[in-house]
């Protein structure tokens, strides 16, 4: 019988702040994250298929943690994805200063939701859940001096939504969720979604 102890966890990801969060919560875990190309072409067909910003996550998640778990022999692959959402609108990484002053206009004054999809995967059973966590924010309305120095800093980079809740941003708000799942992985979560898999996992072998 398989137990959660017994399960090598892997990170399919190189996200710093997932792998704070996993270390803070007391999980022992290594790294690998899939290979740029999964993530590029995750991207690109879910926008080109119209996807709803949930599908689109929890897609992301599910070829990433797929695509790490073929390379290991037995384990349990983490893979997430995060976007900020807005007006109908996917926010994800944005490309370029211009980019981030877009998203950040379209969010000014009004509340948005970040959604982080996670994948759980088993090797060898191959045996898989996917979980959709939400969380709703509302950022404050920002002047053109508080949008100049966001813009400047530099901090927008790298940041789904162009911002970073972890740089202690007093113009933004958790209205209900988890501040976790905003920073890229709802750790509070993850050990009742590990059991239910390992269940899952025991139930198939019997």
């Amino acid at each position: 019988m398989t137990r959660p102890s017994e399960l090598k966890l892997i990170l399919a990801s190189q996200s710093p702040r997932r792998r704070q969060l996993l270390e803070a919560a007391g999980f022992e875990f290594e790294v690998k994250p899939a290979d740029d190309s999964v993530e590029r072409v995750v991207t690109e067909r879910g926008l080109c298929s119209n996807c709803s910003p949930e599908e689109l996550v929890l897609e992301s998640a599910f070829v990433k943690a797929r695509a790490v778990a073929a390379e290991y022999r037995a384990g349990l692959v983490l893979g997430a994805d995060t976007v900020a959402h807005c007006k109908s609108e996917i926010l994800g990484k944005p490309v370029d200063r211009d980019h981030a002053e877009r998203m950040l206009r379209l969010m000014s004054g009004t509340s948005h939701q970040v959604l982080t999809g996670v994948c759980l995967w088993h090797r060898p059973s191959n045996i898989y859940t996917s979980h959709l966590e939400r969380t709703s924010l509302r950022m404050d309305e920002l002047s053109v001096e508080q949008l100049d120095k966001i813009l400047d800093s530099d901090a927008w980079i790298g940041k789904a939504g162009a911002f970073g809740y972890q740089d202690g941003l007093d113009w933004l708000h958790i209205e209900k969720g988890l501040e976790s799942n905003v920073l890229g992985l709802p750790v509070e979560r993850l050990e009742l979604w590990i059991s239910e898999l390992v269940q899952k996992v025991n139930s198939n072998d019997n």
